[in-house]
């Protein structure tokens, strides 16, 4: 019997803000739709992550934190915050005007797939066979939440491809701003003051391509879309968006990485809750076997570089 001590993953520290995260990430599908329907998705983003923005300028400054960054600062904001706050939001907001809003949360659950790799090549983070073993029974079980959210997409095959595609390029481009949060730069500089700025940056950048693909700014006078905007932008990307770094820079994106093949189950379990879902064998099935490579990725121990 071994009495190695069990790896950082599988310690209360890591995981009460794992499923946090998840939790909140799995909410935000249903308000996104919300989001989209009457303000163009480009400027429902600008909004969410100006808030968000001054949320962490707010939190840093009550935690005594330097509001300021010298010039490698700025730049790794800008690095890591572009991409994740106005590349992956655009393309994900606008999947979903093609395909249905769970379809996009099975779909980015392959982000396990390109922080592994990214992981890999840029950091030096092997995998080991346990965490192999849990990706690979994960996978499939997002293969068949896959296959089942297709089936019942009324979208035309067009719109799918296109809805998918759009997913895709968001994954990406989140993926690259994860691996970046877990080198030594990101964690040279308080987390609240970097993510204040880069939300702020990619915020602006999402601004000047909304003003130009949308006009002037568009606002929804409606008490539901305000509250949407508050959710998102202080619990789903000021909150939560801490929280995932901070595992990121612990237990490596890979592993972090897993909260994105979990969120589609939770998203399911709460549209079932308020929107009367009904689970199919092969949803439940598909759901069954995430839970399983998520609990074998988790209990992983990190392989010697």
């Amino acid at each position: 019997m071994s009495d190695a001590p069990p790896p950082q993953s599988a310690r209360l520290a890591i995981l009460i803000p794992f499923f946090i995260v998840t939790f909140i990430w799995g909410s935000t599908w249903l308000v996104i739709v919300d989001q989209i329907a009457v303000v163009p998705p480009s400027w429902s983003v600008a909004y969410r992550f100006a808030l968000a923005g001054v949320t962490m300028l707010v939190v840093a400054a009550l935690r005594g934190n330097s509001l300021r960054l010298d010039a490698r600062g700025i730049l790794f904001a800008a690095l890591f915050g572009i991409p994740q706050f106005a590349l992956n939001f655009n393309f994900v907001y606008r999947a979903e005007g093609h395909v249905t809003s769970g379809l996009v949360a099975v779909v980015f659950a392959l982000l396990l797939v390109p922080n592994a790799l990214f992981a890999r090549i840029f950091l030096g983070q092997k995998l080991g066979r346990q965490l192999l073993l849990g990706s690979c029974v994960a996978m499939v079980g997002v293969a068949m939440l896959f296959l089942h959210e297709a089936r019942r997409d009324p979208a035309a095959s067009g719109e799918v491809l296109i809805g998918v595609g759009l997913t895709l390029l968001g994954i990406l481009s989140a993926s690259i701003a994860n691996v970046l949060q877990a080198t030594k730069t990101a964690k040279a500089y308080p987390l609240p003051t970097l993510l204040a700025w880069a939300m702020l940056m990619g915020a602006a950048v999402d601004a000047g391509f909304a003003y130009a693909v949308a006009g002037p700014p568009t606002v929804e006078w409606r008490l539901g879309y305000f509250l949407g905007i508050a959710y998102l932008g202080i619990a789903a990307s000021a909150i939560a968006f801490s929280l995932y770094f901070r595992l990121i820079q612990v237990i490596g994106p890979a592993k972090a990485a897993y909260s994105s093949v979990l969120i589609p189950v939770i998203a399911m379990l709460l549209s079932t809750l308020f929107e009367g879902y009904r689970w199919s064998l092969l949803a439940a099935s598909g759901a069954a076997l995430v839970i399983v490579g998520l609990v074998l990725a988790l209990r992983a121990r990190r392989p010697n570089r």
